[in-house]
């Protein structure tokens, strides 16, 4: 068996922050086929390319460790984030603020 069936358990990217957990059921050199174990599963499995895979594990347990792990190493950066969004909004302001004046200083002139 390869390395890669040992670990039929993924982390695919849901949206920024969090990853689902992804059982792997097939594979070739370029793509994956599979279903997701938290969700109700309708129809064929999906495929994905194999660039989707966020990290493997061989446990469905392991697995989900990693991406309440993963959330909260995410959360450690909340207050930066939302800090840094504040400082882009004004700069943003200012930005705009400059552009207005010069317009109405040139229609001045």
């Amino acid at each position: 068996m390869s390395e890669r069936m040992e670990r039929p358990w993924a982390l695919m990217r849901h949206h920024a922050g969090w990853a689902d957990v992804f059982h792997i059921e097939t594979e070739s050199a370029d793509s994956i086929s599979g279903f997701y174990p938290d969700r109700e599963t309708v129809g064929p499995a999906v495929t994905y390319s194999t660039r989707a895979v966020l990290a493997r594990f061989p446990t469905l347990e392991a697995a989900r460790a990693a991406r309440e792990g993963a959330v909260a190493e995410w959360r450690k950066h909340d207050a930066g984030v939302r800090d840094a969004e504040v400082i882009l909004r004004e700069a943003e302001k200012a930005r705009e603020d400059a552009w207005l004046k010069c317009l109405r200083d040139a229609a001045e002139r």
